[in-house]
């Protein structure tokens, strides 16, 4: 059971699907140029995060090697004062 179809229709289905097929390259360069840049934004965060935490870590350890070198002479005046409470034991 053939019916014909009215050009305009057809024509109008063929424009629509040329139009889609012309569009589908700069859409996808356009999602590929999207993504990159997500993914360039996620790396910058990651880099700036770790960073933050090296900082973090560095400024620990030195207030750490501080302590210790201040309480050196804390030590030693511990160490000698407990002698001589005790009697030079």
């Amino acid at each position: 059971m053939d019916t014909k179809v009215n050009d305009q229709i057809t024509d109008a289905v063929t424009q629509a699907n040329v139009k889609v097929l012309g569009e589908a390259p700069a859409m996808a360069m356009g999602n590929l140029y999207q993504a990159m840049a997500h993914s360039t934004g996620i790396l910058f965060q990651n880099a700036v995060n770790a960073q933050n935490q090296q900082n973090i870590l560095a400024q620990a350890a030195a207030t750490q090697g501080v302590m210790q070198i201040y309480s050196i002479d804390t030590a030693a005046d511990g160490i000698a004062d407990s002698k001589i409470l005790n009697g030079g034991v």
